[in-house]
C-alpha cells in the first residue's frame, strides 16, 4: 500500500476504496446518499464532484448493471476514483461548471451530489488544501442544482445530501427546475435536531412536496462510548449495502 493512500472497506467489505491518508476522506454521508437512490439495471448515473467515487460505487455495488459516470476536478481524487471503479466507472477530470462536451451531450437517469457543505463567508477554511476544496464552497450551491437538473433525462432524479441550514436554498433552487421534491432529515440521535438532509427532486415531476420523518442514525440520546451505535436500519445500509427508502 502506498505511504500516502489507504484502502478502506465500505459496505461491510463489499467495496474497498483507495483514499488519501491526509485530506478529505469519504465517510458515511455519500454511503447514505447512494442508499436512497432507487436505480435499476441499465440506468445512467452521474456523480457530480465524485471524490474517490464513494457514492457512485456504493450504488453500483448494490445495483449491478448501472452505467456510472463521475466528474471530479481534483486530479488526485479523480485518479483514485478511476482506480477504485476500474472499467465499470467512467471518471472525468473537470470542474462541474465547465463540463466537457461529451458529458453535456448526454442525459442521465440519476444525478448524485454531495457538494461542499460550508460557505467560507461564515466559517473557517481547512488547513489542508485538498480537504478545503472538498468542504469549502466555491461554486455556489445554486449552480450545483442547475447543472444537475440540466443533465437529467425527462423523469430523472437529482439526489443531494447537505447541511440542514442550506435546505431553504436547496428548495428554492430545486423548485425552479424540478418537481416531486422530497426531503429526508438525518438526526444524530433521538431528541436531537437534524444536522443533514437528503433531498430528491424529479425532472418534470408533478408530485406534492413531501417532508419525511427524520431518520435517527444512532441509538441512545447521547454519545456514551466509542462503539458502533448505529440503529439497525442504518447499520444495514453501512454494513450490508441495504437500500434506504424514503
Amino acid at each position: 500500500m502506498s505511504e500516502i493512500h489507504t484502502r478502506d472497506a465500505f459496505l461491510g467489505g463489499k467495496l474497498h476504496l483507495l483514499q488519501p491518508k491526509k485530506g478529505y476522506r469519504a465517510g458515511v454521508d455519500p454511503v447514505l446518499l447512494a442508499a436512497t437512490v432507487a436505480a435499476t439495471a441499465g440506468d445512467r448515473v452521474l456523480d457530480l464532484g465524485c471524490g474517490v467515487g464513494a457514492a457512485a460505487l456504493c450504488l453500483g455495488a448494490r445495483v449491478p448493471g448501472l452505467v456510472l459516470t463521475g466528474v471530479e476536478r481534483q486530479p488526485l481524487y479523480a485518479d483514485l476514483a478511476q482506480r477504485n471503479g476500474g472499467s465499470t466507472f467512467e471518471v472525468v477530470t473537470a470542474d462541474i461548471v465547465d463540463l466537457p462536451l461529451h458529458i453535456r451531450e448526454r442525459q442521465f437517469d440519476h444525478v448524485l451530489a454531495n457538494p461542499p457543505y460550508y460557505k467560507r463567508s461564515d466559517s473557517r477554511a481547512a488547513h489542508d488544501a485538498d480537504r478545503e476544496t472538498a468542504l469549502g464552497e466555491e461554486t455556489p450551491l445554486a449552480d450545483w442544482i442547475k447543472i444537475a437538473a440540466k443533465r437529467l433525462a425527462p423523469k430523472g432524479y437529482a439526489h443531494f445530501i447537505h447541511r440542514v441550514e442550506r435546505l431553504p436554498e436547496i428548495l428554492t433552487e430545486m423548485g425552479k427546475r424540478l418537481g416531486s421534491i422530497e426531503v429526508l432529515p438525518l438526526s444524530p440521535r433521538t431528541g436531537r435536531m437534524p444536522e443533514l438532509v437528503i433531498v430528491r427532486g424529479r425532472k418534470n415531476g408533478r408530485g406534492a412536496f413531501r417532508l419525511h420523518t427524520p431518520l435517527i442514525l444512532h441509538e441512545g440520546s447521547r454519545h456514551e462510548k466509542d462503539a458502533d451505535t448505529y440503529v439497525p436500519r442504518v447499520k444495514a445500509v453501512l454494513r450490508d449495502g441495504a437500500a434506504l427508502t424514503f
